[in-house]
């Protein structure tokens, strides 16, 4: 039997969905997380062989412990995974120190994490991405403002979503950001207009892909974390082959192999340096799901089942299950204190036919995404644009 450790199975919520699929598929799935067991969602509890409790994620030598445990009661360790970006660096660590030979080890994370490693990469994809430069001294960025023009963003090199990225359009906009950096490394970029397309899919061991799908994010999410806005984005009913071509190419340039994939990509909203108008250009890569409820926003749009899609490309690298009708899924985020038309009762009422999932939104990602959220399947972008209309829209006081 294989020895699964799911690093973190309790957040978010619906991650128990993926050891569930593990259980079904023969593994011993084996959870350490901070989350006292006792409270552990019965989903949950009934998807794991075993866990073990840390007071912290943030303690290698905490996790390294129950990963030891783990590996003397059951023998060896065949996979370590969270899934969440988070813990990205600490499963390769984890990986190498057990020699785990499924998935990234320590040497790989630059490329997968860092900004501006991740260029090369999409150079050799052939995909074109922002200039940039290293946020090093007023100096460097000035020389690179010069090149480029305002407005620029700032962005952790190393970073988890939008948290503390910045957009800069005046010298004391720059002047700011020096003042107030945190110690570590910024990436400078040329500002770009375009809305977010992603390639999401799930790759076996040969890099080929056996589920593929995407998103749209209209909005900037650095302008809803730093604005505290509502925040929307939707699957698509069919990935557009220009995203699906770029995120193939992508998945073979960074040696992808049995992944769950993020891949961001601008889409030009108009014509600039970069491109024409409608030009795919990348932003990022992200070696794990789409955050939060996406998965199921996937399944919803897909009439599928990516978890176990996932479960299955661990077990047997392939996968029966299929896809059946196509909806576009919308997400639409609201944040509290908002003076809304409509409460949340008058959408569930008027979508009743439509709504797959209502729901608070846990802290840790209200951020970025607001604090309650609808979850609702439409056939035509024009039925969903009228849900987001009225979701959103506000009183004038």
């Amino acid at each position: 039997m294989h020895n699964f450790i799911f690093i973190s199975p309790n957040f978010p919520t619906n991650y128990w969905k993926f050891c569930r699929e593990l259980k079904n598929n023969g593994f011993n799935v084996l959870g350490i997380g901070d989350c006292p067991y006792e409270n552990l969602a019965a989903e949950l509890k009934q998807s794991l062989t075993e866990y073990y409790y840390v007071h912290s994620l943030t303690s290698y030598e905490e996790v390294y412990r129950g990963a030891a445990y783990f590996a003397f009661r059951y023998g060896r360790i065949d996979f370590i995974e969270s899934n969440n970006e988070f813990w990205l660096e600490q499963d390769a660590r984890l990986r190498t120190d057990f020699n785990v030979c499924s998935g990234f080890k320590t040497e790989d994370m630059a490329k997968v994490k860092c900004k501006s490693r991740m260029k090369e990469y999409y150079k050799k994809a052939g995909v074109v991405t922002a200039r940039y430069c290293m946020a090093t001294s007023p100096e460097v960025c000035r020389k690179f403002i010069e090149e480029v023009g305002y407005p620029v963003i700032v962005k952790p090199d190393n970073g988890v979503g939008a948290n503390d990225t910045y957009k800069l359009s005046s010298d004391e906009d720059l002047k700011n950001f020096f003042n107030t950096k945190p110690p570590v490394e910024y990436i400078m970029e040329e500002f770009v207009d375009a809305e977010v397309n992603s390639y999401d899919a799930i790759i076996n061991s040969r890099g080929e892909p056996i589920f593929e799908t995407g998103n749209v994010t209209p909005y900037s999410i650095m302008d809803i974390v730093n604005t505290n806005g509502n925040s929307i984005y939707y699957i698509v009913n069919k990935l557009a082959d220009d995203v699906r071509d770029a995120g193939r190419r992508t998945v073979k340039a960074f040696g992808v192999k049995s992944r769950f994939v993020h891949f961001e990509f601008f889409r030009l909203t108009k014509d600039q340096y970069l491109g024409k108008k409608g030009d795919v250009i990348a932003l990022e890569v992200n070696m794990r799901p789409c955050g939060g409820f996406t998965p199921d926003m996937m399944n919803y749009a897909n009439s599928t089942d990516v978890y176990k899609i996932w479960a299955d490309m661990i077990a047997y690298d392939s996968t029966l299950v299929s896809t059946g009708e196509k909806f576009f899924c919308a997400f639409a985020g609201r944040r509290d204190g908002k003076p809304f038309v409509y409460s949340d009762k008058d959408i569930m009422q008027r979508y009743a036919a439509n709504l797959k999932s209502y729901d608070r939104i846990p802290d840790a990602l209200s951020a970025a995404m607001g604090n309650t959220m609808f979850l609702a399947n439409f056939k035509t972008k024009e039925e969903m644009s009228l849900f987001y209309k009225n979701v959103l829209l506000t009183k004038e006081l």
